[in-house]
């Protein structure tokens, strides 16, 4: 008879600097406490020695690793071969906007036409800076009928800047592009900096497929190997997930707070990049239209040269994980999550 693998001695998370649920888990000291009576340490990638594999980040290949985070590389790293498994996804807006120089004449989307926009060029494995300033001007092109042939595309080398489009808004001063795409809360904090004016607002356009970034939708992902050995514990950390989100329902401030600990950002740059309600948005599923709006990105990744081999997002999910979570806090409806310290 075949014994059971042992359990490990630490559980890994990491997740992107923005709203996610173990941001929220990992803050209230949940995960810690979920795991300690069986004597497994829950550690942050992020947090870690300087010793720790943080490019398994990007790459995914510590088994023992729980992923929250963009789609790109997470997209990347099951294209590539790693044996993770899609267990979750969200969607979250993170305020998406094409910013241009003041008195450019750039209104909208529909000006865009003919205009430079940069695509900066980081000398990393996976340049989903890149991917993301493609697939936002897309986005932005696309709700007014147009496409990236009908723009003029710059790169912008990017090594040597410090910060989030440092570089891209450094061209847009000297005028060597005409429009940057940015997200999230420090790009706000970072466009007021730079004197930038904003000429469309991605999160105002109707159709979310316009949206479909990095972060949206965002991906949960898990190794099939700590799935295959050990079924409970990734039952267990999404029930947590699950739990915490319920958690941030019920007090946007706290969450707030948080944000700003995760993002790096001030109080006015996560309100500018989290409109309300935010709070409400952190639960994680595996829904046919997430999985739809998640193909499209993938199908986009890989037109663009982003995806060695395609990445076919139904086979790629398992949504039994997050099913047995659910069941897991259905049967304890009444035990709250206890207050961190």
């Amino acid at each position: 008879m075949t014994s059971a693998p042992a359990l490990p001695a630490t559980l890994w998370f990491t997740r992107c600097p923005v709203p996610t649920a173990t941001g929220i888990a990992a803050d209230r000291q949940w995960l810690t406490d979920e795991f300690a009576p069986d004597g497994i340490t829950v550690r942050s990638l992020q947090d870690a020695e300087p010793d720790a594999d943080r490019e398994a980040h990007f790459t995914h290949a510590l088994p023992g690793l729980f992923r929250e985070g963009g789609n790109v590389p997470a997209l990347w790293a099951r294209s590539r071969g790693e044996r993770t498994r899609l267990i979750g996804l969200t969607w979250i807006e993170e305020r998406q906007v094409v910013l241009v120089a003041p008195g450019s004449g750039i209104r909208s989307a529909h000006d865009l036409r003919g205009r430079r926009i940069a695509l900066p060029v980081h000398p990393i494995a996976i340049d989903f800076w890149r991917a993301m300033a493609l697939r936002g001007f897309e986005g932005a092109l696309a709700s007014a009928g147009l496409f990236l042939a009908d723009t003029v595309p710059v790169d912008v080398p990017a090594d040597g800047h410090p910060g989030q489009w440092a570089a891209e808004l450094a061209a847009l001063r000297r005028g060597d592009v005409d429009a940057v795409y940015v997200k999230g809360a420090l790009a706000v904090e970072a466009a007021r900096r730079s004197g930038a004016e904003v000429a469309v607002e991605l999160d105002d356009l109707t159709d979310r497929r316009f949206r479909i970034n990095n972060g949206t939708p965002r991906p949960i992902t898990v190794h099939q190997d700590l799935l295959d050995e050990h079924p409970s514990l990734v039952d267990r950390f999404l029930a947590v997930l699950l739990r915490a989100a319920d958690w941030a329902a019920k007090s946007p401030a706290e969450v707030d707070r948080i944000l700003g600990a995760e993002t790096g950002a001030g109080a006015e740059g996560v309100a500018g990049a989290y409109r309300p309600g935010t709070h409400l948005t952190l639960h994680p599923d595996l829904s046919p239209e997430r999985l739809a709006l998640l193909a499209e990105q993938e199908s986009a990744l890989r037109a663009h040269g982003f995806l060695p081999e395609p990445v076919l997002v139904s086979a790629w999910a398992d949504p039994e994980p997050l099913r047995r979570a659910a069941a897991l806090n259905d049967a304890h409806p009444k035990s709250p999550l206890p207050a961190a310290p």
